[in-house]
């Protein structure tokens, strides 16, 4: 008999699961499960198998042998599920005494799953061999998923395929974890395994950089005959090869007939609407995350939230780029946001330096480079204590006394550039986390606390409570805790009026206006933002 040029495994419910925690709807699984078997495809890798209670999951979670018995699974299809190699090693389910093996998988005769996929990272394959082999002897069809192909070097890859052999696994499968990988890196890719494998050999191409489906269609044309898709390319981050596209393009390359009806209603009614909700697909962000080799959920997480500008998105990359971003943390992730963790009481106390003194602070706009020469000469003039924020520079450095910042995610991803400011850096430094700590180590800094509590204002000897972290809302509150005279600004130009960051500084300047006890605040340079303006040439 003559063998088949390829399989098409479709794990859009797998994949997708990241999205709505794998509880998809019976009604949606059944509708899903004939569609695939109407366009020809061949396994349909419906969910993982984990024994991970921690938060509720749905059952594509656990593709459990009951839940499968309750669906109505075509003749046609064939049944995948994956399991992490990470949870073989962590649980070790080897040892006799637990039997973990035997709660996760019986024999195949009494179950519905044909393939079961190990997904791994190169550092994990030696201890997951073993529990792979022992599920191969329950009479499954095994294939090792190895993530993150990218990285790995000629040797790796023959060492990888050498314990294949030798454990007797059924299929190679290269994941293109990163989404970076072009063409011709993945046709260098399978002739490395090709020389060394002689099995079948699968790829999951990632759609970071648009080119999931050319990636996969190279592999097919140089003898990979097991390629994975989902529907409408739903997975984590950018997703991945779309079923709908794939079976178009498999049926002009070998002539054969589709009807696509079926396929287009279910996307329609159920997938399109899906996408609208999560957003999942290639964009920008994504594509930068392929350029540099970053973890597409780093980029997945960031938009979820919601809470990241397109600038902070950008300058997570950038600090990802060189700190390391190939493995997804949520920890790292976190550190990202606005978290403060330690004290929130500082040990400086700004009256120290500012008490009875005006104060100037530089914003970021381009008003301070516009208008340098005149800021230069009022500093000179009047010397007001200068409170630069984050790293704003366009001014004489000899006249900056202090630079302030607060927000986390300036910190990491700017530290480099404050190692060189002759200025302290005032920041909350008792409340950063320890991977932020150990870059400011030999930095000269004065730590201010804060407390962030939304709609507040309040200023102590050497914290504040402030409404958000942005460094504006940080120096005014030092400036208020040193009992400053007055506050000029800036540089605080103002966003335009359909920006969301223009309303959040026009409510900050509003609730900052609305204390009783404060220091005025009059801006010295172009500003669209509601507070009290003057020109620095008039002073």
């Amino acid at each position: 008999m003559r063998q088949k040029k390829y399989n098409i495994l479709d794990c859009t419910l797998r994949d997708g699961g990241y999205y709505n925690n794998w509880n998809f709807n019976i009604d949606l699984i059944n509708r899903y499960l004939k569609v695939m078997s109407d366009i020809n495809i061949d396994f349909v890798e419906i969910g993982f198998r984990s024994l991970e209670k921690k938060n509720f999951k749905g059952p594509c979670a656990y593709t459990s042998d009951s839940f499968l018995n309750n669906l109505k699974i075509p003749k046609s299809l064939k049944i995948a599920v994956m399991i992490n190699g990470s949870e073989l090693i962590k649980r070790e389910f080897l040892r006799k005494k637990n039997n973990l093996l035997n709660q996760i998988f019986k024999e195949s005769k009494f179950s519905k799953v044909k393939l079961v996929r190990v997904a791994c990272h190169f550092s994990e394959i030696k201890k997951v061999m073993p529990v792979a082999s022992k599920i191969k002897k329950l009479g499954y069809k095994v294939a090792i998923n190895l993530m993150q192909i990218s990285d790995r070097t000629n040797n790796e890859i023959k060492n990888f395929c050498v314990l294949m052999k030798k454990y007797d696994m059924d299929i190679l499968y290269f994941a293109d974890s990163m989404g970076s990988l072009n063409g011709t890196h993945t046709q260098q890719i399978v002739k490395n395994f090709k020389k060394n494998w002689i099995g079948s050999l699968g790829i999951h191409a990632h759609d970071n950089m648009n080119m999931a489906m050319e990636n996969t269609m190279i592999a097919l044309n140089n003898g990979v005959n097991y390629i994975d898709s989902t529907v409408l390319g739903m997975g984590r981050g950018p997703g991945n090869v779309k079923t709908e596209n794939l079976v178009l393009e498999l049926e002009k390359k070998f002539k054969r007939k589709i009807n696509y009806n079926k396929l287009i209603n279910l996307i329609s009614k159920d997938f399109i609407p899906m996408k609208k909700k999560y957003e999942w697909g290639s964009n920008f962000y994504y594509y930068l995350s392929g350029l540099h080799g970053i973890h597409p959920s780093f980029i997945q997480g960031m938009l979820a939230t919601k809470s990241f500008s397109s600038e902070q998105i950008l300058s997570v990359i950038n600090s990802l780029k060189t700190e390391g971003g190939k493995k997804f943390s949520n920890d790292l992730l976190n550190i990202y946001k606005d978290y403060h963790l330690g004290k929130d009481k500082g040990t400086y106390q700004p009256s120290k330096h500012i008490k009875n003194k005006d104060v100037l602070i530089l914003g970021s706009g381009g008003g301070v480079e516009s208008h340098k020469i005149a800021l230069e000469s009022f500093i000179k003039r009047y010397k007001p204590f200068v409170i630069a924020l984050n790293t704003q520079n366009s001014i004489n450095s000899k006249l900056i006394d202090t630079r302030a910042v607060s927000n986390t995610l300036r910190l990491l991803t700017d530290h480099k550039s404050f190692k060189y400011f002759p200025q302290k850096l005032i920041l909350p430094y008792q409340r950063l986390s320890k991977l932020i700590k150990e870059k400011f180590k030999k930095v000269k800094k004065l730590d201010f606390g804060i407390n962030v509590k939304s709609n507040s204002f309040k200023f102590l000897k050497s914290s504040a409570v402030i409404p958000n972290t942005l460094a504006i809302s940080y120096a005014l509150a030092i400036a208020n805790s040193g009992r400053a005279k007055k506050i000029y600004v800036a540089g605080f130009d103002g966003y335009e009026t359909d920006d969301p960051k223009r309303m959040e500084m026009d409510e900050l300047f509003s609730l900052y206006n609305s204390l009783e006890k404060k220091a005025e605040v009059e801006s010295i340079t172009p500003t669209k933002y509601k507070i009290k303006s003057t020109s620095v040439y008039a002073l």
